[in-house]
């Protein structure tokens, strides 16, 4: 079954709706900080693509061959490469920023996903998130845990009761508390390699 994140119509046509109430502010707010070589993790139809500033070179990556599909059309000039956030095919240290923007909730192995990223940043370097994560505590994350198989199922992937922070900070990553902002389940900070 294709879910939600496989379909790049509904997918866009569902974004664009909660762009409306504020997640576009955040997407904004995501590429913004980009500086010199950034990858753009799990860039799926490219949402981000367009509004990075002109002198940030920046590359899109997503394992999904019609999201790609879909960002070229969105951004025809930036480079695209279909891959796996888990298996980043790039050399050490060839990034000054990498920005992922509701992706490390669909990748298989987070921890190794993090690892990549950690990986490929130059020492220095920003990791720009922007994520749904596990709600803190209360009937919504009783929610979101007892119906995540299904809602992964349906949304081709997506987990969404992770508590990604941890994630990125368990992989070594230091989140530059100024940055950190929260509203409900959302989160967005900057990280950079501890």
């Amino acid at each position: 079954m294709r879910g939600l994140e496989q379909i790049p119509w509904l997918y866009d046509a569902c974004c664009a709706l909660v762009e409306r109430f504020g997640l576009g502010r955040w997407r904004r707010w995501l590429v913004e900080g980009a500086a010199g070589r950034t990858l753009d993790v799990g860039c799926g139809t490219g949402r981000n693509l367009p509004l990075y500033a002109a002198g940030v070179r920046v590359i899109g990556l997503d394992p999904a061959r019609d999201a790609l599909l879909a960002a070229r059309r969105r951004a025809p000039g930036v480079p695209l490469v279909q891959g796996d956030a888990q298996a980043l095919p790039f050399r050490d240290a060839a990034f000054d920023t990498v920005v992922s923007g509701l992706a490390f909730c669909s990748v298989p192995d987070p921890a190794r996903g993090l690892a990549e990223v950690k990986r490929v940043l130059r020492p220095g370097g920003a990791l720009r998130m922007l994520e749904h994560v596990r709600a803190t505590g209360g009937l919504k994350a009783r929610v979101q845990d007892r119906w995540q198989p299904l809602w992964t199922r349906l949304s081709g992937g997506c987990h969404w009761n992770r508590e990604t922070e941890r994630s990125v900070e368990a992989a070594g990553f230091r989140i530059e508390a100024g940055t950190r902002r929260a509203k409900g389940d959302m989160r967005r900070f900057v990280a950079r390699p501890g």
